[in-house]
């Protein structure tokens, strides 16, 4: 049901407005905090609107490490989907893949693929040797 009327209206000439004693809520002391404070509560609102790059990172920066790195990584049944789907060249009557990252052992093959990548796990080169591949790595 819709209000009738602003609800200050209401407490015209209460003092308090209906929020305790007359020296409550006053200042800053009121509103959560200095900076940031309440920017996960009831200052979120604030945060999306006019400060989305914080948002983004969830409040978060700082340094992070130049040195680590993320290794590419491939499963066999995204290998085996690809030669499902025609993706995979073929060579001397074999298909090929060549990847520069690791080879993951999830999943099964169930064509012969040549693979060439920089790693791959021993489940991986088990599975693909089983279904007539054979796996060659290629420089680091």
């Amino acid at each position: 049901m819709a209000r009738e009327g602003k609800r200050n209206r209401k407490f015209l000439g209460t003092r308090n407005h209906g929020k305790g004693n007359a020296k409550n809520r006053r200042g800053k002391g009121g509103k959560g905090g200095w900076g940031r404070s309440g920017t996960g509560k009831h200052r979120w609102t604030y945060i999306t609107a006019y400060e989305p790059e914080f948002a983004r990172h969830g409040g978060h920066f700082g340094f992070s490490n130049p040195n680590a790195h993320k290794v590419k990584s491939i499963n066999l049944f995204e290998i085996q989907n690809m030669a499902n789907a025609g993706k995979l060249p073929s060579k001397e009557g074999k298909l090929t893949l060549e990847f520069d990252g690791k080879i993951l052992g999830s999943g099964s093959l169930a064509s012969a693929v040549a693979v060439r990548a920089k790693a791959a796990s021993e489940k991986a080169v088990e599975r693909i040797k089983s279904a007539g591949g054979s796996f060659e790595q290629i420089g680091q």
